[in-house]
């Protein structure tokens, strides 16, 4: 623990690591070998992952592409049901996320990971044959609970073999997924709308059926890929594996954790205002993600008076230029690690994208808008994440800290799901309002932060200058010691 003889003594050393990269051979050979290693988890963990969440966001989201082929007639939805569906499945996923943050190091990576994808990649299967509300409604809410389960455990494996100043990109990974999904569930719904009538099924079923098969096989694929923790890791060689050693000594002793919560690190959580700040900014970035990932091939469609087929195929680009932007910014912020500068420069795009949309302008020029939208759509939503992941310590704070911001995260998945009613469009008024005054906020928001973190740092320079030492108590992010990255 940080505070401890053993914990200064490896704060000196790496503080002379530092003075001495110029001088001493040993550390340009050390940080070879870790930006060797970093590439090497990037090839083994990062794909992983990342597959994990564009499966996820296909197989939730698909129910928008289903809607533009036909499902709310077959299953004969009427009124405001769809909006239910879409909003109920956020209400388990909500209640997962928080115990998931707590427990999931102690369950295990590399059995709980595979065992949830299992469970929602055949209720996504078994969704392809649904005859009315009330099993969509099942369906949906067993989705909630086993996906609500994935993010934060992909979440705290990231933490697990990445260091703070490598984690911008890597969260920044999963909501490129999320863009891609976007991207590939188009072409998919395109794909298999020519399915439509093979065995007597209708195309939107195919999608569930066939979303669901591959979620299943890659289950069990993640039992064999994902390891139970480096020493066990099947890429590493043992170089790599002391290697790895040493960053989680080094993790370790500026986390001040051995990796195991307690009821003070709830505590701490629950009492820092940065934590619930975080938590209410993701509320409404999140809402702007579900909305957009959800709703965008019925606002095509409807909105923009794009056919069915034209509407499947028009959301490709719109989500990849979604998922380069997002990778730019999160490589950028990492590079730098710069977190509040990205955030409030990317916002303005979306905000000018939903005013254009709330505008009396040419479908040309709305669709134009989407693409806007898409520069902070997925960005924000995982830097906001990687930001407060990055500011908290011990290991266990960080845990909770996640667990209130991605319990209160999903809160925004309900809304979304209500913004953009069932017969709202050519204009859907109410969604593009909501979400213009949710992007708005955020923006606020993140300068409401900034001014927190550089008032606490500046109180930790002070307390830096004046020599103040650590306590004896648990050491936490308000640690002298401890710096922001803002």
């Amino acid at each position: 623990m940080a505070g401890t003889e053993s914990d200064c003594k490896l704060e000196i050393e790496s503080h002379d690591i530092i003075q001495d990269e110029y001088i001493n051979p040993e550390i340009d050979d050390r940080r070879r070998k870790e930006k060797a290693l970093v590439r090497r988890l990037d090839c083994f963990i990062a794909p992983v992952v990342m597959l994990l969440m564009i499966i996820s966001y296909l197989d939730r989201g698909n129910i928008g592409f289903a809607a533009t082929q036909g499902m709310n007639q077959e299953i004969n939805l009427q009124g405001t049901q769809f909006n239910t569906a879409v909003s109920i499945f956020y209400i388990p996923y909500i209640v997962a996320e928080f115990p998931v943050s707590l427990v999931v190091k102690r369950l295990r990576f590399g059995r709980f990971i595979p065992a949830i994808t299992l469970c929602w990649g055949l209720v996504c299967l078994f969704t392809g044959f649904i005859r009315s509300f009330a099993p969509l409604v099942v369906t949906r809410l067993l989705l909630g609970f086993f996906e609500g389960c994935l993010f934060p455990a992909l979440t705290l494996l990231l933490c697990n073999w990445y260091k703070r100043e490598e984690l911008g990109v890597r969260i920044g990974f999963l909501f490129i997924a999320s863009a891609l999904s976007g991207a590939f569930g188009g072409l998919l719904a395109w794909a298999i709308l020519h399915l439509d009538g093979l065995s007597g099924m209708s195309g939107w079923r195919w999608l569930y059926i066939i979303e669901g098969l591959i979620t299943v096989v890659w289950a069990g694929c993640c039992y064999m890929l994902i390891p139970r923790n480096y020493e066990t890791a099947y890429f590493l060689n043992e170089e790599q594996k002391a290697l790895m050693r040493l960053r989680d000594e080094e993790m370790s002793s500026y986390s001040g954790s051995s990796g195991h919560y307690t009821k003070n690190d709830i505590r701490e959580a629950a009492k820092d205002v940065k934590s619930w700040i975080h938590a209410v900014i993701q509320i409404a970035v999140v809402t702007i993600l579900y909305g957009f990932g959800t709703f965008l091939p019925i606002i095509i469609k409807d909105g923009f008076n794009f056919s069915t087929v034209q509407a499947q195929y028009l959301v490709i680009p719109v989500n990849l230029w979604g998922a380069i932007v997002c990778g730019a910014g999160a490589i950028l912020s990492d590079r730098y690690t710069a977190r509040f500068l990205p955030l409030v420069i990317y916002a303005p795009f979306g905000i000018i994208g939903y005013a254009i949309l709330l505008s009396d302008v040419s479908s040309g020029v709305r669709y134009f808008a989407t693409y806007l939208i898409a520069i902070p759509c997925f960005f924000c939503t995982g830097s906001n994440i990687a930001w407060l992941s990055a500011n908290c310590a011990p290991d266990g704070k960080r845990a909770a800290s996640l667990g209130i911001q991605l319990t209160l995260t999903n809160i925004g998945g309900v809304i979304s799901g209500q913004i953009y009613q069932s017969g709202a469009g050519p204009a859907f008024t109410l969604g593009h309002a909501w979400s213009l005054g949710s992007l708005t906020f955020a923006w606020l928001s993140w300068w409401v932060l900034r001014m927190i973190y550089r008032r606490r740092q500046a109180l930790k320079d002070k307390m830096n200058a004046e020599g103040t030492t650590l306590s004896e108590e648990m050491y936490t992010d308000r640690a002298p010691d401890f710096k922001y990255q803002i």
